[in-house]
Order: C-alpha cells, then sequence, then structure tokens
C-alpha cells in the first residue's frame, strides 16, 4: 500500500533537512542514536533497528529518497521526501510506496506523530 502526506514546517528547508539526515538531531527528536549520513548508498538505521534502509538519492535541503527494508518483501518500499520553500515555512511532501499491509497502520501513524511530527515539533520550538 502507499502513503502520501504533507506537512508545512516554521523552519528553512536547510534545518528541516538537516533534522532529517543527521544522526545528533535525529537522537534529539526521536529519543534513540542513530546511523545516518546525507550521502546516496549510505545504510541507515533508526530506532534501533527498527527502521533501516539505504539512501538512494540524496539533494541537499530539497530531496531525501530512501528505500526502507522489510524482510522478504516483493517490491521494494521507496520514501520520498520533497522539501519545498513557501514563504516562512518549508513544505515536506512525502511519498512511501509498497508499504507491507500488516504494517500499514503502524508505519503511516509513525510518520504523522513521531516521525514527521516529532521533527516539527522538535524544530518549532525554538
Amino acid at each position: 500500500m502507499d502513503f502520501n502526506y504533507i506537512v508545512r514546517i516554521a523552519a528553512d528547508a536547510e534545518e528541516v533537512f538537516s533534522a532529517l539526515t543527521n544522526p545528533f538531531q535525529i537522537e534529539l527528536w526521536s529519543g534513540y542514536p542513530a546511523e545516518m549520513k546525507a550521502e546516496e548508498g549510505f545504510e541507515f538505521s533508526l530506532w534501533e533497528g527498527d527502521i533501516c534502509g539505504v539512501n538512494l538519492e540524496v539533494v541537499p535541503n530539497r530531496l531525501l529518497r530512501q528505500e526502507w527494508f522489510f524482510g522478504e518483501a516483493a517490491e521494494p518500499s521507496i520514501v520520498t521526501l520533497r522539501l519545498k520553500k513557501e514563504g516562512d515555512e518549508t513544505r515536506v511532501e512525502l511519498s512511501h510506496t509498497n508499504i507491507p499491509d500488516e504494517v500499514y497502520d503502524e508505519i503511516t501513524e509513525g510518520w504523522r506523530e513521531y516521525y514527521l511530527g516529532s521533527v516539527k515539533g522538535m524544530l518549532e520550538m525554538y
């Protein structure tokens, strides 16, 4: 199943991109150590390995495309995060394809509440 979601964050695109790719900032909003680099081909791990995959495409401050690993999935599960400056905010457009049915509700809630919701909360706190 696929999931599309848009959130606006009152921060610069540079700040949002850093919150998505800098392991120290990821730990601040997620509460867990992260293995992440803004490099294509880097295999990342978040939430103590609950989310892991590889960065497929990285365009600083504009685009992050990843493959998320879900065991023996037939089709790759691709996450695309596009950042667009809109006034004083950054519009984050999320597209997540081929989410396994058995984890769809957990993943979509995670995106809204714990992933992008936490990034928004952290960046808008200051």
